[in-house]
């Protein structure tokens, strides 16, 4: 399926606009377009947009008036103003209603993509989703929590490099945000890469870009992850994974902070602060000859242990009570919980960790109505729905956008079909409303 359209162009000549949007395209990015700063604030209404181009000089409402009422609706959005008249003033009264880009025309290819996506990284961060991650999941007052919270606090101030280790499901990515948010750097990019999905030559040109040329079907260059997450964070899960040509490069960027594109001779910078994550033994990797011993020390300054469920039993109760509260509302189920009800996950070994508590909670939330009691909390520990027979994940899996897609239209005839008042009544962000509709296969 192709990418859905995030970014809207505004601008009152279509001339440009088509300019524009083929600008974008050629670099892979996507994008709807709008005549006016009217047709634009429909446009927002009625699609997901993560990021607005905009024009200044408009009939009518010019840019800084649709950037100002466009955060009104929806603070989350980001907005580049675009202008061949641009002045210090309304350079800063842009910044001032929260513009996060501010472009004079005539301007590159190169320029406007490399904003484009720098503004949708940091839109990502921004998410309500992505927020709710980082301020609510790092659940737990059992003395192994407390003790990643006291180090976490310490090190997130600071510029240093941090590793996170755990098993899988234990939740190294939450800690990871949580350093991030906590850190002066929490107003820019937190950008992700799991090391472990890329092959090795794609894993290069993700992380430090690739200049026009460099390969077959480079028509035009393209920044890699850590160009957009400069002056913010660059997560590197799965760093346990990296192959030996790949671990060289990222040792001489936390050594010298400088890199180059694939295919290309101008020496960057990055200001980047580097979080890693395993769930690997790099000790074992390093003495077998699979991990390079000067890397290790270099992403090892603080290490920060993330303890397995099964580590703090305590801890079970207060998580499983965050996750029913959460997939309560998410799926719109006025559930309770009786007396008792949760006692069966506290004898649970939990070998998946965090994330396996999480997944039978939300089993427990989709396949179940009223009050539950541990019969079927118990019932969700295993493959067996309420009903006592096997439960295959596709039936699963429909129960669950059953009662999503009942929810959505539920919520979308009480509101006339007013989206961005849907989201609200369901509350969840457009954001969340519109994936999920594209999801469901809703129009």
């Amino acid at each position: 399926m192709a990418e859905q359209a995030r970014v809207l162009v505004v601008d009152d000549d279509p001339v440009l606009r088509k300019v524009l949007q083929g600008m974008l395209a050629q670099d892979g990015i996507p994008s709807l377009s709008a005549g006016s700063a009217p047709e634009a604030l429909a446009v927002i209404d009625r699609h997901e947009i993560a990021v607005m181009v905009t024009d200044l000089k408009m009939p009518g409402m010019d840019g800084l008036e649709l950037l100002e009422r466009a955060l009104a609706v929806d603070p989350s959005l980001q907005a580049i103003l675009v202008t061949a008249h641009g002045t210090a003033e309304v350079a800063a009264r842009a910044w001032e209603l929260g513009a996060c880009g501010y472009v004079r025309k005539p301007f590159e290819r190169d320029e406007i993509a490399f904003e484009v996506r720098r503004a949708l990284a940091i839109q990502e961060r921004a998410s309500p989703e992505t927020m709710a991650l980082t301020a609510g999941d790092m659940i737990g007052s059992s003395p192994p929590m407390r003790e990643v919270r006291a180090l976490v606090a310490k090190v997130a101030p600071t510029g240093s490099t941090v590793l996170i280790r755990g098993e899988s499901g234990t939740g190294k990515e939450i800690v990871a945000r949580t350093i991030h948010a906590a850190s002066r750097r929490a107003g820019q990019p937190f950008i992700k890469v799991v090391c472990a999905a890329f092959p090795e030559a794609l894993l290069e040109s993700e992380l430090f870009g690739y200049d026009k040329g460099a390969f077959t079907g480079a028509t035009a260059g393209k920044p890699g992850r850590f160009e957009l997450a400069e002056g913010g964070t660059l997560f590197l899960d799965e760093i346990g994974d990296l192959s030996p040509a790949t671990q060289v490069k990222l040792l001489r960027v936390l050594q010298d902070r400088q890199f180059e594109r694939l295919g290309g001779t101008e020496t960057r910078t990055a200001d980047v602060r580097i979080l890693s994550a395993t769930h690997r033994d790099l000790e074992s990797l390093c003495r077998e000859g699979k991990f390079r011993e000067d890397l290790f020390y270099r992403i090892n300054v603080v290490p920060v242990l993330v303890p397995p469920l099964r580590e703090r039993p305590g801890d079970v109760r207060a998580l499983a009570e965050h996750f029913f509260a959460r997939f309560c509302r998410e799926h719109q189920k006025p559930l309770r919980l009786r007396a008792g009800a949760l006692d069966p996950l506290e004898a649970h070994p939990w070998p998946g960790n965090v994330r396996e508590l999480q997944n039978v909670l939300e089993r427990l939330v989709v396949l179940n109505e009223g009050a539950l009691g541990a019969e079927e909390v118990a019932r969700c520990l295993s493959p067996a729905n309420p009903s006592g027979r096997a439960q295959a994940p596709a039936q699963l899996e429909q129960a669950r956008a059953e009662a999503e897609r009942t929810a959505i239209e539920d919520a979308l005839r009480r509101t006339g079909g007013n989206r961005t008042a849907s989201a609200r009544v369901l509350g969840i962000s457009r954001r969340t409303l519109y994936n999920k509709m594209l999801e469901l296969q809703m129009s």
